[in-house]
């Protein structure tokens, strides 16, 4: 399903994880070449759309100001290595903003996050990335599946994570991504108690300008996608758009994850 003159207007939000040749494995599935990445931002440029960041979607959202005609948004997870390197300089010569959330357990020195080894960037790069013209969210402490935590975890989760990239920016971080997109109603509650005036998730879904604020869809580009997949979403097809509630597989998946985090703890969200 797409937009419609009478439904909201489809925007594509493209979520990317790690641009390397040699991922680990762990995540190979959800990485792109810098070959790839390069077509998929040439494909962008070329689409007629406007580049944004999570921050002017928020402004609509929540009544500020008006998006631009045909906006796209493109945000980045976790932090890995290449994100200060090539891939912000590729964002950097098309004039491309973006938006790149990240786990501080995983990017500062003696951190602890449940995110497998892989190269990542540190957490003295950020400033570095934000003049490079990303915006910053938070991806929270240690990349847990939110849903299944205990209130307690779930606050320091996102409180902490907050916390500490304030304080080497030096000013507010108001925006949130769950990791795996992982969320219900309780932690998007929490989320906007802890301070965050946006969150993302997955959904694999076109965001839209009547999406909830707490819920931004995602389109979570994958290792077999191609460029004709981008082309399309850029187009404003290939997949739903949000908002819409979630399905009982979802409410289902939630339920089974939340009694299996009971028995073994916090886990993983991947």
């Amino acid at each position: 399903m797409t937009a419609s003159s009478q439904g909201p207007a489809a925007v594509p939000v493209f979520l990317y994880h790690a641009v390397t040749d040699d991922p680990p494995d762990w995540i190979a599935e959800f990485t792109v070449t810098p070959r790839e990445f390069a077509a998929h931002l040439d494909a962008v440029v070329d689409s007629g759309r406007t580049p944004v960041t999570i921050s002017a979607l928020a402004d609509h959202l929540a009544g500020r100001a008006p998006l631009p005609p045909r906006p796209v948004l493109l945000t980045f997870d976790d932090g890995f290595a290449d994100l200060p390197g090539p891939t912000a300089e590729a964002l950097a010569e098309r004039a491309l903003p973006s938006t790149a959330y990240l786990t501080t357990g995983a990017i500062t020195p003696g951190g602890r996050s449940l995110l497998p080894p892989a190269p990542m960037m540190t957490l003295d790069r950020v400033a570095e990335l934000e003049r490079s013209g990303m915006e910053i969210g938070s991806h929270t402490v240690s990349h847990a599946q939110l849903d299944t935590l205990t209130a307690g975890r779930l606050r320091a989760e996102l409180a902490d994570s907050k916390a500490v990239l304030e304080d080497a920016l030096g000013h507010p971080v108001p925006h949130l991504a769950y990791p795996h997109g992982y969320n219900s109603p309780r932690v998007r509650a929490m989320a906007s108690r802890a301070g965050y005036e946006t969150a993302t998730a997955v959904r694999h879904a076109l965001s839209s300008d009547r999406d909830e604020r707490y819920r931004i869809a995602r389109l979570i580009v994958r290792r077999g996608h191609t460029l004709a997949d981008v082309t399309t979403w850029l187009a404003g097809g290939g997949a739903r758009v949000a908002p819409y509630r979630d399905g009982p597989k979802t409410i289902g998946w939630r339920w089974y994850r939340h009694a299996r985090a009971t028995l073994r703890g916090a886990e993983f969200a991947g």
